[in-house]
Formats: C-alpha cells, sequence, structure tokens
C-alpha cells in the first residue's frame, strides 16, 4: 500500500498547484486515483486458472497478467504461448489430466502450498458429439461427465484450504448445459455434463456461503477455440476473457449462484 498512498500524495499535491481550473483536475484527478487503486488490489490477488495453455484459459491468464494478477497456471501440458505469459511470482502447473478418474492433484497442492487463492477459476473442459445415432459413444460421454463435471468438483475439493474469505469460485459452464433453453437437442455427453456441473456450482454456492465464499457459474459465449472450429464461427477468445473477467469483477456474496452468459445475461436453468 505504500505504492497507493505515495501515488494519492503526488496527486493531491498536483491539485493543489492546479487551482486555475480545480474542477476539472478534481475530476481528473479522481478517475485516475481510481484506476489506480483498482489496479493495486487486483495486483494483491491471486488466481488459479485450470486449462490455461490454450483457447479460453489462455486469455484469461493473459488478461488476469496484465492486470497484475499472481497466476498459477494449471494444464496438461504447457503450450509456447503459455511460457511467455508473466505469471507475476504465479508458477506453471503441469500434468494435471482431469480426464483421469484417478487423477492425482497431490502435485497441484504442493505447488500451491499455503498460498490463498482469491479466483478460482475452474475452465478445462472438453467437447465431443454425440447424436442419437451411429455417433453415441459411451466412452466419450463419460469422459466429458470426467471432465466438465467431476473436474471443478475435484479441483475445487483438493484447495478448498486456499479458499479463504471472499473468495470467489467460478465455473466456466454452457448455455448448452440449460434444460429449458434445450431446442435443439443431441450433443448428449456434453449437454448433460454441462447441466451436471451447473447443479454441482449451485449446491457449492450453498455449501461455501458460510464461510464467505461465492460460487458462479459462467458461459463464455459461442467462443473461436479448438473445441467449436468444426462449426468455424464464433467470437475471439479474447473478446471472451474481457467479458467473463467483467462478470467476475462484478461478482459477490449477494448474487452467489447464478449463471449468467459473459455478456451479462441471466440464464435459464
Amino acid at each position: 500500500m505504500f505504492i497507493m498512498d505515495s501515488i494519492i500524495s503526488i496527486i493531491k499535491l498536483f491539485i493543489l498547484k492546479r487551482s486555475v481550473i480545480p474542477n476539472l483536475v478534481s475530476l481528473t484527478c479522481r478517475a485516475i486515483m481510481h484506476t489506480v487503486t483498482r489496479i493495486v488490489q487486483m495486483s494483491e490477488l491471486t488466481a488459479l486458472i485450470t486449462g490455461a495453455n490454450k483457447g479460453i484459459g489462455l486469455a484469461l491468464t493473459q488478461q488476469l497478467s496484465a492486470l497484475k494478477f499472481k497466476i498459477f497456471a494449471v494444464c496438461r501440458n504447457t503450450s509456447t504461448e503459455l511460457n511467455s505469459v508473466d505469471l507475476n511470482q504465479g508458477s506453471i502447473v503441469e500434468n494435471i489430466d482431469l480426464s483421469d478418474p484417478i487423477c492425482n492433484l497431490d502435485p497441484l497442492k504442493v505447488a500451491i502450498g499455503s498460498t490463498s487463492i482469491n479466483w478460482l477459476i475452474n475452465n478445462a473442459g472438453i467437447l465431443s458429439v454425440e447424436n442419437f445415432d451411429e455417433t453415441l459413444d459411451f466412452d466419450a460421454v463419460r469422459k466429458q461427465f470426467e471432465v466438465n463435471a467431476i473436474g471443478p468438483i475435484r479441483v475445487t475439493n483438493a484447495l478448498k484450504a486456499n479458499l479463504i474469505q471472499n473468495s470467489k469460485v467460478f465455473i466456466i459452464t454452457s448455455r448448452m448445459g440449460s434444460i429449458s433453453d434445450n431446442t435443439s437437442g443431441g450433443m448428449y455427453g456434453y449437454r448433460m455434463s454441462k447441466a451436471a456441473v451447473n447443479m454441482a456450482g449451485k449446491s457449492l454456492a450453498v455449501d461455501l456461503k458460510p464461510s464467505g465464499i461465492s460460487v458462479h457459474l459462467l458461459h463464455p459465449g459461442m467462443v473461436k477455440t479448438d473445441m467449436t472450429k468444426r462449426w468455424g464461427q464464433g467470437i475471439s477468445t479474447e473478446e471472451s476473457a474481457a467479458g467473463l473477467i467483467a462478470q467476475m469483477q462484478s461478482s459477490s456474496m449477494e448474487n452467489t449462484g447464478n449463471f449468467k452468459h459473459m455478456n451479462g445475461e441471466e440464464l435459464p436453468w
């Protein structure tokens, strides 16, 4: 906070020296102080992101890095792009495979140690296409449940000792997990696993509320990633991440357990 106090003192001195246009200067300085305060506050926060090596997870990592979060970037295997991100004294944690039913998260717990996690972002996910025809692959359905539904609970449970009052748990889900919004059918494994994680997130919100920890389910939009390239449409990962972070910043205990689009729209269950 020494940095913050010093900046505020400089701004106040600037106001006094520029009394010719005090109203304009005051407004300008208040805006600067607000921005600086936000940056300093963010620089004191720690985020853990699963699936951080590519796609939305990588974009979240890059943008939170710019906001000066200390970041633990969790993935199966790192990438050139992830290696180039300044994690602000955080680290990359590799060899975490949430598709493995006996996934060992002890290395993750060791890497985090006693560090408090302010934002736990359960982003890792997989998608395969199964329709009610010859493409209905039950092994693929089970694997999506393992990663998309069980994975966030597994990670959150492993790191519950690192969550503190006012920590936030985020689950990057999908509106395809909405039962009332399903008008096109198909996509059995993905839809079912996302509906399951929505229920899990709602239960987590209830269970963690007494500890002052909020839980939020966020839909990233239709995003151009390796998972969705077969459809050839969608917004960029950068746009999605920016919208998600805006929702993360505005989330609180008052709206814990909510299900929202990255554009702020409340989504139906």
